[in-house]
C-alpha cells in the first residue's frame, strides 16, 4: 500500500445554551494541574499529554503488567518501555497502549517480554503539566517530551552524541491488550504509516496511523513476528527501527496522527492538526486549550493544595469521553462500517455506570455542545447496534457493568434544553433498550417485578439500576406527551421496592418463588450485588429516596445512615479491590456510594451531609500522586469533587435538583454557555468552618437545601455562611 502524504428540572422547558466558547476572563488556571495525581495508589490515571476529550493520550508505559499498571504507568515503577498514543483514564481495564515509540542509544537495554527494550528513569527528572510530559531516560541520556492535539501526538527527543535509534513497536501488548495484526510501511525518508489491530476488553480494535519525522532517518529496519490468538495465527506483529547518528543536543520531532477509519483518515488528521511547525507551538496550543476550558470555573481559595486538587479534578473530568471521528466527520461505527457525518463530532469511551452520576451532568455546564454530540453518538450507536451503549469505545461495546445508563444522560440533556438531537428518536432508543428481554435479565425484571437471584447474577443491583433508568424514561416520555409510555415506565421504576425486606430494612435478593435469600449478610460482597454490598446499595434508587419514610420512618432512615457510616471494617475482613475510601460501609472509591452522604438533606440533618462531604474532600483527595482513593473512572471520581467543592451535587442526575453540601472554596464563578455567570460565595469556608450556618440566594435568605438547574442557568449568586459548629 502506498499513500501520498500532503503536509498542509423534571419539568419540560428549554434553556438556550451555546457551545464551548472562550470565557471573558482568561487566567492561568492550567498551571494548577498535576497529571501525576492518581498515578499512585488506586487512581489508575496516566500522566501523559492530551487535550480535552482528545483521541490521543500520549503517555509513558512502564512495560510491566498488573492491576496497579492498568493505565500503563505506575508511579512506584522505575522503568519506561515506550510512549504509546492511547490510554484509558482510571477504568480498571488494562487496554490500548497503541502505536508505541521508544528512543534509545547503543547498546540498548532489553529484558524478557513483556518489558522488552526499556530504560530506567527518576521522578527527579520527570515533569508533567496540562498537555505536556517530559522525562529523562537515564540509560540513554535522552530527554523525551510529549504533547498533543485532538488527533495527533507530538514527541520531541533530545539526544546525546551517539548511535541512536527509535523503535516503533506494534507487536507490544500488555495486560488485557493483545495484538491481532499490524503493518508498518515507509512512504518516504521521513514518513511511515500503518495500523494495529488488537483485542482484549473489546474485540476488533483498529487504529491507523501516519508518522512524520522532522529529520530523515539514516536507515529503517523492519522485524516481524507471527501473532497467534487462541492457538491460530491471526496476523503479524511489526517492529520498525529508525537509525540516526546524533550529536549532543540534536533533536528529533515525530508527529503522529491516529484514525479509526483508515490510513487516509490519519493523513487528513495530520494535515489538519499537525502539518508542520516546531514542538513548542503544539505544546503552547495544548496548554492554551486547557486553560480556556479550565477557566470556565474560576475559584478563589488561599489553600494552594485545594487549588491544585480542584483544577486537576476538573482536568480529569475532560479526559473522557474521547473523540472517535476524523476531522472530516468519518468514524468507525458499531456496525463495523465507516460512516461520515460532517455536522457533529462522534464520541466514544463512555463509562456510563460511573459517569452518569456526576461527570456527564458537569459537562452540561462546561460544554453543552459536546453533550449534544455525545447524545447523537448514542443514537447512532442505537441505529447501528440495536441498543444504546453501556460501555463502548473504538466502535465496540464492552458490556462492562450494568444498567442502561445512556438513558439518564439523554434525559438530563433534554430536560436542560441542550442541543438539537431528535427527542422522539431518543425516547424510541431508550424504550427499545429497556425492552430487550434476553439482555441481562430484563425479561425477568419485567415478568417478576425484580430479577430473581437464582436466575441471573447481580440481580439486586440490576433491579435497582433498571428501576432508576426506567424513572428517567418516564420523565422523558411525560415531557414528550407520550403518556402511555410514561405510565408503563413510571410503574417499572418502583420495581426495586419488591426487594425490600421489612424484617431487616434492607433491599435483599429474592428468588423466583419470592423467597428472600437465606443467610443474608448486608456486609457481604456476593455475586448478587455489583462491586458492592447491601449497605452500599440500600439507597441506590436515587429517584425514590423518600419512599423509605413510609417503610421505616425518619428515625429508621437516619439510624440506617448513621450505622452505614459507623460500621467500621474489621481487621479480619478482606475487602475487594474496588472497596476503597471507606468510612464504615460507605465506599467512596466506588460509584454506588457517591450520592449517599447527601441523603441526610432529605431527612433534616443536613449538618451530617456537610460533615461527611468535607471529610471526604479533605481526607480522600489531594494534589499528590496518591491523591485519589479509588479508580478515576473516566472523570466520575473527580466530578464528585468538583461539584462538592462548589457546595452542591446532582444526587439524582435527571431531577435538575442539586443537593447542597458544604463548599470548601471561598468563591467560585461558573461561566455558563448562555453568557451568564453563577457565583458561589463562602468567605468563611475552611477546614474548620465546614458547617453551613445559613444560605443567601440573590441577596435573600434561602431555606431550601437544594438549588435547581434553572437557578444556576439564570446566573446570580448563592452565599454560604460557614462556621465550626453544626446547625442542628
Amino acid at each position: 500500500m502506498k499513500y501520498i502524504v500532503r503536509i498542509l428540572l423534571p419539568a419540560c422547558f428549554a434553556i438556550s445554551v451555546a457551545g464551548c466558547g472562550k470565557t471573558e476572563k482568561e487566567k492561568d488556571y492550567a498551571r494548577y494541574v498535576n497529571p501525576f495525581v492518581g498515578t499512585d495508589y488506586v487512581g489508575n490515571t496516566y500522566p501523559g499529554a492530551t487535550v480535552p476529550f482528545g483521541m490521543v493520550q500520549l503517555s509513558p508505559d512502564n512495560g510491566l503488567p498488573g492491576w496497579n499498571r492498568i493505565p500503563g504507568y505506575y508511579y512506584k515503577d522505575s522503568t519506561i518501555a515506550g510512549f504509546s498514543h492511547t490510554h484509558l483514564s482510571g477504568t480498571g481495564a488494562g487496554e490500548l497502549y497503541d502505536i508505541s515509540f521508544m528512543p534509545v542509544t547503543k547498546p540498548w537495554k532489553e529484558a524478557a517480554a513483556p518489558l522488552g527494550i526499556h530504560s530506567k528513569f527518576s521522578h527527579d527528572n520527570e515533569t508533567a503539566s496540562a498537555g505536556y510530559y517530559k522525562v529523562h531516560l537515564d540509560d540513554y541520556g535522552i530527554d523525551v517530551e510529549l504533547t498533543a492535539t485532538e488527533r495527533c501526538g507530538i514527541q520531541r527527543y533530545t539526544f546525546p552524541e551517539a548511535e541512536a535509534s527509535v523503535f516503533l513497536n506494534l507487536a507490544k501488548a500488555m495486560n488485557w491488550d493483545a495484538t491481532v495484526d499490524s503493518r508498518i510501511e515507509q512512504i518516504d525518508s521521513v514518513t511511515v504509516c500503518g495500523y494495529r489491530y488488537s483485542t482484549g476488553w473489546v474485540e476488533d480494535q483498529r487504529v491507523y496511523f501516519v508518522s512524520r519525522f522532522s529529520r530523515p532517518f539514516k536507515s529503517m529496519t523492519i522485524d516481524t513476528v507471527p501473532v497467534y490468538n487462541d492457538g491460530k495465527r491471526s496476523g503479524t506483529g511489526y517492529v520498525a527501527r529508525f537509525d540516526y547518528t546524533t550529536r549532543e543536543g540534536d533533536t528529533l520531532v515525530i508527529r503522529t496522527a491516529l484514525s479509526r477509519t483508515g490510513i487516509e483518515g490519519a493523513v487528513k488528521n495530520l494535515a489538519a492538526e499537525a502539518p508542520a511547525g516546531g514542538f513548542d507551538h503544539y505544546r503552547k496550543a495544548a496548554y492554551d486549550t486547557w486553560n480556556r476550558e479550565l477557566s470556565k470555573i474560576e475559584i478563589t481559595t488561599p489553600d494552594t493544595s485545594v487549588m491544585r486538587t480542584f483544577y486537576t479534578a476538573l482536568y480529569h473530568t475532560m479526559l473522557a469521553p474521547t473523540i472517535e471521528s476524523d476531522v472530516d466527520g468519518s468514524y468507525f461505527g458499531a456496525d463495523k462500517e465507516i460512516h461520515r457525518d460532517t455536522t457533529m463530532t462522534t464520541y466514544g469511551t463512555f463509562s456510563l455506570w460511573d459517569t452518569y452520576r456526576a461527570a456527564h451532568p458537569l459537562l452540561t455546564y462546561l460544554c453543552p455542545d459536546r453533550v449534544n454530540d455525545m447524545v447523537k453518538s448514542f443514537l447512532n450507536h442505537y441505529d447501528q447496534y440495536g441498543r444504546l451503549p453501556v460501555w463502548n469505545f473504538y466502535g465496540n461495546e464492552s458490556d462492562m457493568m450494568i444498567g442502561y445508563h445512556s438513558v439518564p444522560v439523554i434525559v438530563d440533556a433534554y430536560l436542560k434544553g441542550i442541543g438539537d438531537f431528535d427527542a422522539d428518536k431518543a425516547l424510541e432508543a431508550c424504550v427499545a433498550t429497556a425492552n430487550i428481554d434476553d439482555y441481562r435479565g430484563i425479561g425477568l425484571y419485567k415478568k417478576y417485578g425484580y430479577i430473581p437471584y437464582n436466575l441471573e447474577k447481580e440481580s439486586l443491583s440490576k433491579t435497582i439500576e433498571y428501576s432508576y433508568d426506567d424513572w428517567c424514561i418516564a420523565q422523558l416520555a411525560k415531557c414528550l406527551q407520550k403518556y402511555d409510555t410514561a405510565s408503563v415506565f413510571a410503574a417499572r421504576s418502583y420495581n426495586y421496592r419488591n426487594l425490600f425486606n421489612p424484617a431487616n430494612g434492607f433491599l435483599q435478593p429474592r428468588d423466583d418463588k419470592g423467597r428472600f435469600q437465606p443467610g443474608f449478610e448486608p456486609r457481604a460482597y456476593t455475586e448478587h450485588i455489583t462491586e458492592s454490598n447491601a449497605w452500599q446499595y440500600l439507597f441506590a434508587a436515587q429517584h425514590d429516596i423518600l419512599w423509605f419514610l413510609e417503610k421505616i420512618g425518619r428515625d429508621g432512615v437516619l439510624a440506617k445512615l448513621d450505622t452505614l457510616f459507623a460500621s467500621e471494617v474489621g481487621p479480619e475482613e478482606e475487602l475487594p479491590i474496588f472497596s476503597t475510601g471507606m468510612i464504615g460501609q460507605y465506599a467512596h472509591g466506588n460509584e454506588p456510594s457517591h450520592h449517599v452522604a447527601y441523603i441526610y438533606n432529605y431527612f433534616g440533618e443536613s449538618w451530617k451531609t456537610q460533615d461527611y462531604v468535607t471529610r471526604i474532600m479533605y481526607g480522600m483527595y489531594n494534589d499528590t500522586p496518591s491523591g485519589l482513593c479509588g479508580n478515576e473512572d473516566c472523570g466520575q471520581m473527580s466530578a464528585w469533587y468538583v461539584f462538592s467543592a462548589l457546595g452542591f451535587y446532582p444526587m439524582n442526575p435527571a431531577l435538575q435538583h442539586y443537593e447542597m453540601g458544604a463548599p470548601i472554596v471561598k468563591r467560585a464563578e461558573i461561566h455558563l454557555a448562555n453568557g451568564k455567570t453563577f457565583v458561589v460565595n463562602a468567605p468563611e469556608a475552611s477546614r474548620e468552618n465546614r458547617f453551613v450556618q445559613g444560605v443567601i440566594y440573590n441577596g435573600k435568605p434561602y431555606r431550601k437545601m437544594h438549588i435547581t438547574h434553572g437557578q444556576i442557568m439564570s446566573g446570580g449568586s448563592v452565599k454560604f455562611e460557614m462556621g465550626p459548629e453544626p446547625v442542628r
